[in-house]
C-alpha cells in the first residue's frame, strides 16, 4: 500500500522557487533542499524529481505566479498606453529597490545562469519572453486602435524593444548600485511610446 504524502506538494514547491530564487541552481544544494523543504531527499525525488527538475518546476511555477497578474493589468479595458507604463516603471522601481535587487527576477537569472547550456531552462525563458512580448504587443496595438500611439509605428518592434529594456533592467539593477542609472533607462524608453 502506498504512503500517503506528508507534505504539501504545492507549499513545498513554493520553499523550492523561493531557494532557488534566492541563491540560483548552481549555488543551492541537495542539503539545501532538504533542509529549507522539510523532506527527506526520497520525497524530493519521488515528488519531484531531481534537483533540476525542481528547479524547472519552480521557474514554471514562478511563471504562472507572475503572468496572470501582468495579462491582467496589460488587457484592462481603457487606454493601452497608462498599463504598459505602469509595468515599465515597475521593473525599474524593482531593479532599483534594494530588497528586489538581489533576487533579481528568476526568469532573467535563468537566462544568465542556465539559458546557455539547458535546453529545457532555454525553453522556459523563450517562451516566458514570447509571453511578455505577445502581451506588451497587444497592448501597443490596443493603444494604436484607440488613438494613443501613432499607426505608423511599428507596435511589433516597440513591443520587442520594451522586453529587451525589461530584461537589461533586471540585470543591470542587480548589479548597480546607482538607482538613477535604471529609472533614467526606462524614462527614455517610454518617451519613445509618445
Amino acid at each position: 500500500m502506498a504512503r500517503t504524502k506528508e507534505f504539501d506538494p504545492d507549499a513545498v514547491l513554493q520553499s523550492a522557487l523561493e531557494l532557488f530564487w534566492e541563491r540560483g541552481y548552481e549555488a543551492t544544494s541537495m542539503a539545501d533542499l532538504v533542509e529549507r523543504l522539510g523532506i527527506g531527499r526520497a520525497s524530493i525525488y519521488a515528488t519531484y524529481g531531481n534537483k533540476r527538475d525542481l528547479y524547472l518546476k519552480a521557474l514554471d511555477r514562478y511563471g504562472e505566479l507572475r503572468c496572470g497578474p501582468l495579462a491582467r493589468e496589460l488587457s484592462e479595458p481603457g487606454p493601452a498606453l497608462p498599463p504598459v507604463r505602469a509595468v515599465v516603471r515597475r521593473f525599474a522601481a524593482e531593479a532599483a529597490d534594494e530588497a528586489c535587487r538581489a533576487r533579481g527576477c528568476l526568469v532573467t537569472n535563468t537566462a544568465a545562469e542556465l539559458a546557455p547550456h539547458d535546453s529545457a531552462a532555454a525553453r522556459r525563458v523563450e517562451l516566458s519572453w514570447t509571453h511578455l512580448e505577445t502581451l506588451l504587443h497587444s497592448a501597443l496595438l490596443r493603444a494604436q486602435a484607440q488613438g494613443e500611439l501613432a499607426e505608423e509605428r511599428d507596435a511589433r518592434a516597440l513591443a520587442r524593444m520594451l522586453l529587451v529594456l525589461l530584461q537589461g533592467l533586471r540585470v543591470v539593477g542587480k548589479a548597480s548600485s546607482d538607482p538613477a542609472l535604471v529609472r533614467d533607462a526606462a524614462e527614455q524608453a517610454l518617451a519613445l511610446l509618445d
